[in-house]
């Protein structure tokens, strides 16, 4: 079979082309619009044009964009001529480009003008054959602008193999580099159908904000993907978060559908004075990490909706959730989409009886689910037990059928939606002169979910007394060497690490007593 997202874009401007496919407001409220036939027009002239250019079918691509109406029209762009798209966070530093570029084996890098430090760093280590500019051309870069002048807007779309490969997303794995998550041209097809159906519920009447931004997988799922697919109208806002600010904005355009981290939601509910916020929300969703009892009951009190939480990966798509209409059970993540094979699965792959915690699971038949990890045979095959993907998550399931989460099984982190291994933390702290060697594990918090915390053995126990200054020092090390997302909020300075008979430090003693110490519980 053969399928290209690009096709149902075409199919939803051809039915309703003047209707809008985006509205994107900055942080002065100036807004800019573009129409379903717009981002047919604008998208096949740039695929075209970077045709041209020498770029195509199977090429990878490396692109790095803020939030705004051209990361849709690039995505298009890079599918209409099959390439293989590889979603690159604003917040990566040279170190993380240089990998995803040896890695992967990257032909080309689009990037915004604000983000050419980083990726000119990355490049003199690794260059690539083509480099994209959004904005005004560079020594080395061609301007997105400069290279559709002249060029059909004439509909293009390549037919794609349903196994051909489209996205290649990076996540955070415990040991070693970033995982690269194969998924083929098929897998928004499959999407729509599980996501975009039971849970997203996106219609063409909505006026749908997704606030998740361009280079995670999260962004293709549903401001992209799940929006555009089901001819919505997306909501794009390219300012930084602020609680009242998000609901402000949700109050003035009249928003219908709302897709948010927990770390938004409970950020918003603690706003005072919510009745000054007159909402039109019909539908609200939540995916990341789980979401806690009471910004659930803020959000049906001050507003009457449901904040519906949503389980999945960015190795498959949404699993399990609190479907529209569906009982709400307080701290389950809801139940398996329709025709989903979840299973609660011992370390055999075995199903485990109603209420045994276990390794939350999914089968391999799955069609979302993700084709392997590039260049890494050994890391796909851990994954699986015998027929089924291990998520590495563990929870539980009830005997009607609600799941309920109980842990990572390994020691990711997961602050505020965003995933963290460790390794790539600890990599960083200990190129500081100073660190002789740290282990870094989730801490409980509050407003995050968890917040990275470090535990570090200094080369001079005499550097401790230094106190907050060398806090401050190390965090904005790790910031300067990898995402700033990643840095550890806290630090702890101890003498030294426990460890295994073999050498190897066992984080879980250290996260336990994070859990342990917390003052803090999600109910």
């Amino acid at each position: 079979m053969t399928y290209n997202f690009a096709e149902k874009i075409d199919e939803i401007a051809q039915l309703a082309g003047n209707k809008l496919a985006l509205i994107c407001v900055d942080e002065n409220r100036k807004e800019s619009h573009l129409t379903y036939a717009e981002l047919t027009a604008h998208s096949s002239q740039l695929a075209r044009a970077l045709q041209l250019q020498g770029l195509h079918m199977g090429s990878r691509v490396l692109v790095l964009l803020p939030r705004g109406i051209l990361p849709y029209t690039v995505y298009l762009a890079l599918l209409r001529i099959g390439a293989t798209i590889l979603p690159g966070s604003e917040m990566l530093r040279s170190h993380d480009i240089v990998y995803r570029l040896q890695h992967a084996g990257v032909e080309a890098v689009i990037a915004d003008e604000g983000l050419l430090s980083e990726a000119e760093k990355a490049l003199e280590q690794q260059p690539v054959k083509y480099r994209f500019v959004a904005g005004v051309a560079h020594e080395g870069w061609k301007s997105l602008d400069d290279i559709v002048q002249g060029v059909s807007h004439h509909p293009l779309v390549q037919p794609m193999d349903d196994e051909a490969l489209a996205f290649l997303s990076y996540t955070s794995g415990t040991t070693g580099g970033p995982k690269g998550v194969q998924h083929v041209y098929s897998w928004p097809r499959e999407h729509l159908k599980v996501a975009g159906t039971y849970w997203f519920d996106a219609k063409p009447e909505d006026l749908a904000w997704a606030t998740a931004g361009p280079g995670w997988a999260k962004w293709v799922w549903s401001p992209f993907v799940s929006v555009l697919g089901n001819g919505a109208t997306g909501f794009v806002y390219t300012g930084r978060f602020q609680p009242e600010t998000y609901l402000q904005l949700l109050n003035d355009y009249g928003i219908t559908l709302l897709c948010a981290t927990p770390t938004e939601y409970r950020l918003m509910a603690k706003v005072n004075g919510l009745q000054r916020f007159q909402l039109k929300l019909r539908s609200a969703c939540s995916a990341g990490e789980p979401l806690n009892r009471e910004v659930i009951d803020t959000f049906q009190r001050e507003f009457s909706v449901l904040v519906r939480d949503g389980y999945g990966q960015t190795e498959n798509s949404l699993l399990v959730g609190t479907l529209k209409d569906m009982e709400v059970r307080a701290g389950s993540m809801g139940k398996p989409f329709p025709g989903m094979r979840i299973a609660i699965v011992n370390e055999e792959g075995q199903p485990l009886p109603v209420g045994e915690v276990g390794h939350i699971a999914v089968h391999k038949s799955f069609p979302a689910l993700f084709r392997g990890y590039l260049n890494d045979p050994e890391r796909t095959q851990a994954a699986f037990r015998g027929e089924w993907y291990i998520t590495g998550d563990k929870g539980r399931q009830d005997s009607e059928g609600y799941l309920w989460f109980e842990g990572r099984s390994d020691d990711i982190i997961i602050s505020a939606g965003y995933t963290i291994g460790p390794f790539e933390v600890e990599d960083a702290l200990v190129k500081h002169p100073k660190v002789a060697e740290c282990a870094v594990v989730a801490s409980p918090d509050e407003e995050r979910g968890h917040i990275v915390k470090a535990f570090v053995v200094l080369r001079n126990p005499e550097d401790e007394f230094l106190g907050e200054r060398l806090v401050e020092e190390l965090q904005n090390h790790v910031k300067q060497l990898t995402a700033p997302y990643k840095y550890p909020r806290k630090i702890e300075f101890v003498r030294d690490l426990p460890k295994t008979t073999s050498g190897k430090i066992r984080r879980v003693e250290l996260r336990n007593k994070e859990q342990k110490n917390s003052s803090w519980s999600r109910t």
